[in-house]
């Protein structure tokens, strides 16, 4: 049973897509996800065939939602021949869900670069380490060259690699979904139209 305080409603739900998205992101968080930014990123080459895999959010504002990448793994080449994509978060603590739609671009590599060298260190040898999405002959290939790079770079600065960074999904649509009885869900979808939001109730 959905507490009343939950139900969403066109009188209820904040006139601001990111602002209404900040609210259940926080509710996620409260719920105790592990990870409440583990988000479904769908995206398709440029002829329309799709893909899709679990990335997890590292920031937002209204400028879109930021997530990190190999460029040159499946989902990097597909962006960027292809720059549209997909989210889905899902919370079933909460039983909510969000879908966001938007264009896709790269953020600067001072942007990357902060994020970067705000990671362990591990994980900064790794993006080096990984040609990711790329065929390898074994596992012994990534730990060698793993070894090998912590090794070379042992008291030393981990550079940002070229082929690593953020995009940024800049939305047009969202889709708040509440899950309620007799599977009669609540959905309301939001659509950009030039500088504001229109708002619109769809059947479950």
């Amino acid at each position: 049973m959905i507490q009343q305080n939950n139900i969403l409603s066109e009188d209820k739900i904040n006139k601001n897509p990111f602002e209404q998205f900040s609210l259940w992101y926080k509710m996620a968080a409260d719920a105790g996800f592990i990870h409440p930014d583990a988000m479904t990123l769908a995206t398709a080459d440029k002829n329309g065939k799709p893909s899709a895999r679990i990335v997890l959010l590292k920031s937002f504002d209204e400028m879109g939602f930021v997530f990190f990448t190999n460029y040159e793994s499946r989902k990097g080449n597909e962006l960027t021949a292809n720059p549209y994509a997909s989210l889905v978060f899902y919370w079933d603590k909460i039983d909510k869900q969000v879908r966001i739609e938007g264009d896709a671009e790269k953020i600067t590599k001072e942007e990357s670069a902060l994020y970067f060298h705000s990671r362990p260190r591990e994980s900064r040898i790794g993006a080096l380490t990984s040609p990711q999405s790329k065929v390898i002959k074994d596992r012994e290939y990534l730990e060698e060259k793993f070894n090998e790079l912590n090794n070379k770079y042992e008291g030393k600065e981990i550079p940002l690699p070229d082929n690593w960074g953020g995009f940024r999904l800049r939305p047009y649509y969202f889709e708040f979904w509440q899950s309620r009885d007799n599977r009669l869900h609540d959905r309301i979808r939001y659509v950009r139209e030039k500088d504001s939001w229109k708002t619109e109730r769809l059947a479950p």
